[in-house]
């Protein structure tokens, strides 16, 4: 009897889906280890190399843009500085006369 009363407390549609998902793990790991899931594996790892080129020429285009941005940069500042420090200069000539 009390069998019987565990077995209707069972959610059967859990134990299915449970069921299922065993059946499909166990039928996928055979068609994941076959010949054409290790070519189609291949192929992936394949276009995700080149892609990884692709991107890396383009990280040191950018890299090589900023260094030159950077450079140029604080050349704008050293002429600025250079100029603030000759107007200066320049002021305190006036004033001494």
């Amino acid at each position: 009897m009390n069998v019987l009363n565990c077995l209707h407390k069972i959610k059967w549609d859990k134990v299915a889906v449970f069921a299922g998902g065993l059946l499909f793990g166990t039928a996928g790991i055979k068609v994941l280890s076959g010949k054409d899931a290790k070519k189609a594996y291949t192929h992936g790892v394949a276009a995700a190399l080149r892609a990884k080129d692709c991107v890396m020429k383009t990280t040191s285009v950018v890299q090589e843009n900023a260094e030159d941005i950077l450079a140029e940069a604080k050349q704008i500042n050293e002429e600025r500085y250079e100029q603030e420090k000759s107007s200066v200069e320049s002021g305190k000539t006036a004033e001494a006369e």
